[in-house]
């Protein structure tokens, strides 16, 4: 019969150098024998590790023979790192701003712990450079999704043991919620906001929720088989951002000088290919499985942008023009000579126009999508 080979998985390297240092700082005189055994390595290993930290990173450590044990002969007041190069630098940076986005929500906390323990082992005057330059440096988040710690901790962990979870969710415009069961694959923070892609039981389809409309999430004790030919980006090839459709649309939009100064430059979607038009201007070309994101991105370009192709989607552009011109047809200007408002008159609230038969039909028909919240 043959012998099974047993595999033994050690700490890294760098791991055991840092539980060493915590030993010789604690004056606990560890010798070789006890660290083999500790971590479960061979001697040469252990004197390996003592080695690199006495010859290259020059830390005082001597050994006693009265102790039997190594200790620091000298203060030390942090471990030494590896060096870091400007780009990485500029990285660490980039992290600790990136943080912003989620000021206020209870991911705020551990994000700044978790960035503090990354940054606390550089050296001064690494830290003196990235003080010096997050002066130059921001983030301006546009509309941040509150995020629920506790359920986000549950989601990880049903995501890591392949565990099925249940929650109430309440699809976009629904008046009551849903209790969902599914199988957690991934999750995308997408333009600010979280979701999770799941492979929902009742239904036997993948689905996308949004975290902000999950609620009373239960990790159960079923285990569940992850598919594996579930690729996250395969699965959002064909969306704007996270809509999923089921058709194909060469959509082609042309921009006028202004908004191809503004264009240019930036990655819209994997499929794009920009051409540049006499006159400054530009024609922006995609490949969607669905309108519904794209529309939107297209009227809040306003006059600036115009679609070629396909027709539905200019249909849709026009139609969604001629009801803002409905909305405000009514609207009266004040003539510039006309006396202004007293600071104690009260205004008048706007006629509500949030109603689904105010919407053009589009809207309302959605039945030949699968709707991926936004």
């Amino acid at each position: 019969m043959a012998k099974v080979k047993r595999q033994v998985f050690s700490r890294p390297p760098w791991e055991r150098m840092m539980r060493i240092h915590e030993r010789l700082r604690n004056q606990e005189y560890p010798n070789c024998p006890k660290l083999a055994r500790e971590f479960e390595v061979n001697l040469r290993t252990i004197k390996r590790d003592v080695d690199f930290m006495k010859c290259r990173l020059e830390l005082p450590i001597e050994y006693d023979e009265r102790r039997y044990g190594y200790y620091y002969s000298q203060p030390v007041e942090q471990f030494p790192t590896v060096a870091v190069t400007e780009a990485e630098l500029f990285a660490l940076l980039v992290a600790s701003k990136a943080i912003a986005q989620y000021h206020g929500t209870e991911l705020q906390k551990p994000l700044e712990n978790a960035f503090r323990k990354l940054t606390g082992q550089l050296d001064r005057e690494t830290r003196y450079s990235m003080s010096h330059l997050s002066q130059a440096l921001s983030f301006r988040p546009f509309a941040p999704g509150d995020t629920d710690l506790a359920a986000f901790q549950l989601l990880t962990q049903a995501l890591k043991e392949n565990r099925a979870v249940e929650f109430d969710y309440k699809n976009l415009g629904a008046k009551r919620v849903q209790r969902r069961h599914v199988h957690p694959y991934h999750l995308a923070c997408i333009d600010n906001h979280w979701y999770l892609f799941a492979f929902d039981e009742d239904r036997q389809a993948l689905r996308t929720f949004v975290l902000t409309r999950l609620s009373r999430l239960d990790l159960t004790p079923k285990h569940f088989k992850r598919r594996k030919d579930f690729d996250p980006d395969e699965y959002l090839r064909g969306s704007f951002q996270v809509f999923k459709g089921g058709a194909d649309y060469e959509v082609v939009i042309e921009f006028d000088d202004w908004a191809t100064d503004l264009l240019r430059g930036r990655k819209w979607h994997p499929s794009q290919e920009l051409t540049e038009l006499p006159g400054g201007l530009c024609r922006l070309r995609f490949r969607l499985n669905n309108l519904e994101e794209i529309e939107g991105w297209v009227l809040s370009w306003g006059r600036h942008a115009q679609v070629q192709r396909p027709v539905e989607l200019a249909e849709r552009i026009r139609q969604a023009g001629e009801a803002l011109a409905d909305k405000y047809k009514n609207l009266k200007m004040d003539r510039p000579d006309a006396p202004a408002p007293r600071e104690t008159e009260e205004l008048k609230p706007l006629k509500s126009y949030r109603t689904v038969a105010s919407l053009p039909a589009w809207h309302r028909n959605k039945g030949d999508l699968k709707f991926r919240p936004q």
